[in-house]
């Protein structure tokens, strides 16, 4: 586990509102005869920030894909500010255009540099002109701490920094909700905490955020709630003091007397 000098960032210091700006209701989805998700509910208000653990194969991933349509579900509801999910493709866009996405892979274009692979969408998306879309992309690789690697090439950074990259380049569309899948599982350990600081960051901004991770200090020092998954249910939610001192589920236990010796 890395440990992270960050102090703890409380739920009055996270600005939460009453808005809630993610509801699952019911959600169920199958591949084939394979039920991946359960009867899954889950609201999320503006300014919180969820980690969501879980074993291998538990359904979280497969969960916060499915908030902005990279997976289909196939019975219940998805709402994101107020727009429901279904087959609906303006509505698949229009939630998009508010939910940024980090992956396990950073997924960078190899042949354009840090600025252009951070200023695409919101050229050829949001039609802003390219000189206020470079300034944005500058502002955002600053906020990530490598604005020197701008004129760069993905292939010339580390891992660490191309995650940074990516997180910069999911900034600059200006999402209301930032969504993380295991953005650190493919990193080296030494490169994990730099990108964890630059998501606490993201954290004491207010940005509403759901991420998916097996780092448990990020999750002690960042949520104000931490999920857990197993066989595609949600098995337990909890505040992190609660859910690391306390957990209910005996499931629960279990997992985190697994994650925690490591």
């Amino acid at each position: 586990m890395v440990h992270l000098a960050a102090e703890s960032i409380g739920a009055e210091q996270m600005g939460i509102s009453n808005e809630i700006t993610i509801r699952i209701e019911n959600m169920n989805k199958w591949y084939g005869t394979y039920h991946a998700l359960r009867d899954v509910n889950l609201t999320v208000r503006r300014g919180e920030r969820i980690v969501v653990a879980g074993p291998s194969g538990s359904g979280k991933s497969t969960m916060i894909r499915c908030i902005n349509r990279l997976e289909e579900h196939q019975t219940g509801r998805i709402v994101v500010d107020g727009i429901e999910l279904s087959s609906d493709l303006k509505n698949i866009d229009l939630v998009r255009s508010e939910v940024g996405m980090v992956f396990q892979h950073f997924n960078l274009f190899p042949h354009l540099t840090i600025l252009e692979n951070c200023t695409l969408a919101p050229i050829w998306v949001r039609k802003m002109p390219r000189r206020e879309a470079n300034a944005l992309a500058m502002h955002f690789l600053e906020k990530v701490k490598i604005p020197d690697q701008a004129h760069k090439y993905p292939g010339q950074l580390s891992g660490g920094q191309q995650q940074r990259v990516a997180i910069a380049r999911a900034l600059c569309m200006k999402p209301r909700i930032m969504l993380f899948d295991e953005p650190t599982s493919a990193l080296d350990p030494e490169m994990v905490k730099e990108v964890l600081d630059t998501m606490i960051k993201l954290a004491e901004d207010g940005m509403t955020m759901l991420c998916v991770t097996h780092e448990m200090g990020f999750a002690q020092a960042v949520a104000n709630r931490v999920i857990f998954m197993d066989q595609g249910q949600i098995i337990e939610e909890n505040n992190p003091q609660d859910f690391f001192n306390a957990p209910k589920s005996e499931r629960t236990r279990l997992f985190l007397s697994q994650i925690l010796r490591h």
